[in-house]
């Protein structure tokens, strides 16, 4: 049995060719990721990452960190003054 899965074509490869009659792959959310289980079998791996939707998802958590520190430096003398040096220094590399 052969099964195509489309990828986004943001991926250099644009399917994939799949020989296996035990697993089946399954995509929550359109391809961004695809999961690989056994038939009959609640336990999946992860058999596909899109790279450009994993970077997004790793640029976002870091955003809100990043914003949860501002929030926190309001109470905090020594991330108060981290940032600030953050902010001259990005102030500095951006010209």
């Amino acid at each position: 049995m052969v099964i195509r899965i489309q990828i986004p074509r943001s991926v250099s490869l644009r399917c994939m060719m799949i020989r296996d009659d035990s697993l089946i792959y399954e995509s929550p959310d359109g391809g961004k990721t695809v999961y690989a289980r056994k038939r009959g079998s609640l336990e999946r791996h992860l058999a596909y990452e899109d790279p450009v939707w994993k970077k997004e998802q790793e640029l976002s958590a870091r955003w809100m960190k990043l914003k949860e520190a501002v929030y926190m430096a309001d109470s905090d003398t020594t991330l108060n003054d981290a940032l600030k040096k953050l902010e001259m220094l990005y102030a500095l590399k951006k010209g």
